[in-house]
C-alpha cells in the first residue's frame, strides 16, 4: 500500500476514518485487533492454552501504541484474545491518534465542551493519502491481483476491515477470496491464523434481531 511505514493498527484506524462524517466510528476495537495480530506476528505475544501471553517481559517494538499494549498485557491478569480486543481498547485508539497526529495524518483543533470546558478534536489532514489507503484496501479485497502477491500486512488489514463491515468500504463480494487472504495473512507465523480468526470474530457486527 501507499505507506508501508504504517503499523497494522494505524492502517486500520485510518481506513476506518469516514471523511464525510469526520469520525472513525468503531475504530477502537478494530485497531486493537490489529495491534494484537501485529504483536503476535512479531512473536511478542503468543497463545498459551487460549491465553494471550507475552514472550519477553522487556522487549519493545519502538512503536508507542504497540508498546503500550504490550505493557498493559504484561501488567494485567490473563485474558484471551477476544477479551483483549475490547478491554481498554480506547487506550490504543488514543495512542494511535497521538501517533498519527505527530506523523501529520491528523491535526488537532481546540473546542469547547458544553460551550465551557476546553477540549481537543482530531481532524483528518492527509485526506488524499487516506482515500488512497482505503481504495487499496478495497482492491486487496476485490482483486484481481493474486492473493499470494499481497503483502502480509495489507492482507491482514483487508481481512479485519472486511470483518468489521466498515462503512468506508463496500461489502465483500468474493467470500472465497476473503478466506484466501486470511489464510495467506496467517501463514507466516505458527498460531497466527488462530489469533486472526479469534479477533475478527469480535470486530464482526452482530446482526440485529428482527421483531416478531
Amino acid at each position: 500500500m501507499s505507506d508501508g511505514s504504517l503499523s497494522l493498527p494505524a492502517l486500520l484506524y485510518l481506513v476506518a476514518w469516514d471523511t464525510e462524517t469526520g469520525e472513525a466510528a468503531g475504530a477502537a476495537p478494530l485497531a486493537r485487533a490489529g495491534a494484537l495480530v501485529e504483536l503476535a506476528r512479531r512473536g511478542l505475544l503468543v497463545d498459551e492454552e487460549d491465553i494471550v501471553t507475552p514472550v519477553d517481559m522487556d522487549a519493545l517494538t519502538g512503536d508507542d501504541p504497540l508498546d503500550e499494549l504490550l505493557e498493559l498485557v504484561r501488567e494485567s491478569r490473563p485474558h484471551g484474545w477476544r477479551a483483549w480486543v475490547t478491554l481498554h481498547a480506547r487506550e490504543t485508539a488514543d495512542a494511535l491518534r497521538e501517533q498519527l497526529t505527530a506523523e501529520g495524518y491528523l491535526r488537532t483543533e481546540r473546542k469547547r465542551v458544553l460551550g465551557v470546558f476546553p477540549g481537543v478534536e482530531h481532524r483528518l489532514d492527509r485526506v488524499a493519502d487516506v482515500a488512497a489507503l482505503r481504495e487499496e484496501t478495497q482492491e486487496v479485497l476485490d482483486g484481481p491481483g493474486p492473493v499470494a502477491e499481497v503483502p502480509e500486512r495489507d492482507a491482514t488489514a483487508a481481512v479485519l476491515a472486511a470483518a468489521a463491515e466498515l462503512s468506508t468500504l463496500t461489502p465483500v463480494k468474493d467470500r472465497e477470496r476473503a478466506e484466501a487472504l486470511a489464510a495467506h495473512a496467517g501463514a507466516g507465523v505458527p498460531g497466527l491464523r488462530k489469533v486472526l480468526d479469534e479477533v475478527r470474530t469480535v470486530v464482526t457486527p452482530v446482526p440485529a434481531e428482527s421483531g416478531e
